[in-house]
């Protein structure tokens, strides 16, 4: 490596050594605005986002998703943000994409989920880890850079987005549909010290059973829909035996499982359950074909209810019936030829400054990623993740991010970022 290369290496992590306190007091102020989703009403954080960006001279372009959009969706409001950082004709656009919207924060936190706590070096609190800590690796970064080494080709871009939660087509997809960006490079928010170049597709389903109320004395004058669905219950979960057989080619991804995930129905103790509603998510390995396993899943489910009804004997409209409605598919991410640059940039800086070379990997996660892949935007996965997701209790009480793993990935996306822009 050249000895001028070196010294921007070492005056970008200086600089970030230097403005570190600033860029924790921005996560907090992000972490502070919640983001449940569900309900989704994701434009105030938007909102707040800009307004803090500001101070820094990054003008953040608002977008707001349509209303009657958002609310077909299933969530309340949506404003992405794009800030564009061109440094001269020529070269690369390197976007960097993290999401604001979350799950809610459940039970079981000893830690208020909305005050971005620090204690012993952590930050606890919902999207400290996946993904709003990656809106301050990304910014920050991005001021490092254009303070060291102030690039005088290409651009950088920021994509904060609010729909990961939903499969991210009112996030990314949106913005990509419109027409609002076209970048050639793209690093997405990170899960793990991995650089991640494929996930898993998902495929959520809801499923309506339909039985026959009855009062809990007289139960054979009803159909019990929640017997119903515990026999297509029964046979979901058989199919995650033969998943186990069906291994995937890519390091990091094992096979392909189904989980339910959610169970609504009843009315009272007393009366037997005439409706009951499933909520089922499939993953699928890179290898699978989405329509196959959608095909597939609709055939285990039919046959269940036509076993269930044989059992009952009874005809008519004395029977059990289940509607199946798709509620999202996302796509396998698969690597792109073109992710080299990204791939090497981020193993080499991951090494210098965390002691350890990546692994290139696949996860058996889903991301906002394979939205810019599909439209033929080679792209990786790399944060301020922890080691693994299970270590940063994401989607889970108590979701915390290392504040040292904050400041080492803020220096590896700042080399890079002069590495891919020199």
């Amino acid at each position: 490596m050249k000895p001028d290369a070196e010294a921007t290496y070492a005056a970008l992590d200086a600089w970030i050594d230097a403005h570190f306190d600033e860029q924790v007091r921005f996560l907090q102020a992000l972490v502070r605005v919640p983001t449940d989703t569900p309900p989704g009403n994701n434009a105030p954080h938007a909102e707040r986002t800009a307004e803090l960006l500001a101070p820094f001279g990054f003008e953040a372009e608002r977008h707001p998703v349509p209303a009657s959009q958002v609310r077909d969706y299933g969530m309340q409001s949506i404003t992405n943000l794009i800030v564009r950082r061109p440094y001269g004709s020529g070269g690369r656009t390197i976007a960097l994409n993290a999401h604001g919207d979350v799950v809610p924060p459940g039970e079981g936190w000893t830690r208020d989920p909305y005050g971005a706590e620090i204690v012993d070096g952590r930050m606890y609190g919902r999207a400290t880890a996946v993904s709003k800590s990656d809106f301050s690796t990304f910014t920050f970064a991005v001021r490092a850079l254009e303070a060291v080494a102030r690039p005088t080709r290409g651009a950088v871009e920021l994509h904060f987005t609010y729909d990961e939660e939903f499969g991210g087509l009112l996030g990314p997809g949106w913005l990509l549909e419109q027409g609002l960006t076209r970048p050639d490079l793209l690093i997405a928010a990170g899960f793990s010290y991995e650089v991640v170049t494929a996930h898993n597709g998902c495929l959520q389903m809801e499923v309506t059973v339909h039985g026959k109320m009855a009062h809990a004395a007289v139960p054979h004058t009803g159909v019990d829909a929640l017997q119903a669905a515990t026999a297509i219950m029964a046979a979901l979960y058989a199919e995650n035996l033969k998943y186990r057989q069906l291994r995937s080619q890519v390091p990091g991804i094992e096979h392909p499982y189904l989980n339910i995930g959610r169970i609504e129905g009843g009315t009272n103790t007393n009366v037997v359950p005439g409706k009951v509603v499933l909520k089922i998510d499939r993953r699928m390995i890179p290898e699978e074909n989405p329509a196959e396993v959608e095909a597939s899943i609709r055939g285990v489910i039919a046959q269940a209810v036509q076993q269930f009804n044989a059992q009952r004997g009874h005809g008519g409209e004395e029977t059990a019936r289940a509607d199946i409605r798709r509620i999202l598919l996302a796509r396998a991410m698969t690597p792109l030829p073109g992710n080299a640059p990204l791939v090497d940039a981020l193993q080499k800086h991951g090494e210098a400054v965390f002691g350890e070379r990546p692994p290139a990997v696949g996860t058996p996660l889903y991301t906002d990623v394979r939205l810019y892949v599909e439209r033929g935007i080679p792209g990786v996965i790399y944060g301020a993740g922890p080691r693994s997701v299970l270590e940063s209790h994401a989607k889970r009480a108590d979701e915390r991010i290392e504040l040292a793993d904050l400041r080492r990935a803020t220096k590896v996306v700042a080399r890079s970022l002069a590495d891919l822009l020199a």
